[in-house]
């Protein structure tokens, strides 16, 4: 699938305006309706915040339309008003936090075949840190230390947030872990497009994407493109 943006965390604010304006443009302008999901900022309570500082981003941006899904749980995941806010969005942006909640949260709800029935319709998904691991195949729970199916948006593929901090020194063990998998590192405010109808993925904001193919790095600097193989 296309029409996706990968980023690689501590997002709202600096250069991750270029990725997200990128995204906002991708998805029609800044007059659609951009829905944010706060799910994995929600074990230590911190999703309204969140969400909070989310919408005030994308409404500094320029958006006019911004709103934060009430989705905090399983139960929430399958209520009729958030699965209708979803489908009718242009733009869902998953927020990050703990990835396995967010995950084991969204994997078999209404909630998210509603996010795919937008996005096959057209709507751009963007992840940022877990939103952007859960999107993958693969991913990796930092809490737990064990690798789970994801969401499956990336076929054969495990996506390091906060790449140029702590998430390359996940890289070797998962290469060991997932041989088959292609390892994507991402830097902080450094995000990943792939526009709709392309197989080429753009570099944007201010750090690098690291490729990690059985254990051997490339590196792409902002403004560099590659296949996603």
């Amino acid at each position: 699938m296309t029409g996706l943006v990968l980023e690689g965390g501590a997002e709202f604010g600096g250069l991750m305006a270029l990725p997200d304006r990128e995204a906002l443009t991708l998805a029609g302008g800044y007059d659609i309706p951009v829905v944010i999901i706060p799910t994995a900022a929600a074990p230590d309570r911190n999703h309204e915040r969140a969400g909070h500082n989310g919408r005030q981003w994308f409404e500094a941006l320029g958006a006019r339309k911004v709103q934060v899904a009430p989705l905090i749980d399983q139960t929430s995941a399958n209520e009729e008003h958030v699965v209708e806010m979803l489908r009718a969005a242009r733009l869902i942006y998953l927020l990050g936090g703990f990835t396995h909640y967010l995950a084991q949260t969204l994997i078999g709800s209404l909630a998210w075949q509603a996010a795919l029935e937008a996005h096959a319709d057209g709507a751009v998904l963007v992840g940022s840190s877990a939103g952007a691991m859960v999107l993958a195949q693969h991913y990796f729970d930092p809490g737990s230390s064990k690798v789970y199916a994801g969401l499956g948006l990336l076929p054969r593929a495990c996506v390091l947030p906060h790449h140029n901090t702590f998430g390359k020194t996940w890289a070797t063990r998962l290469s060991e872990l997932l041989p088959g998998d292609v390892l994507v590192g991402l830097d902080e405010r450094t995000g990943i497009i792939n526009p709709p109808g392309e197989d080429l993925w753009h570099v944007t904001g201010q750090g690098t994407a690291t490729l990690y193919y059985q254990g051997k790095p490339a590196v792409y600097q902002a403004g560099a493109s590659f296949k996603l193989v």
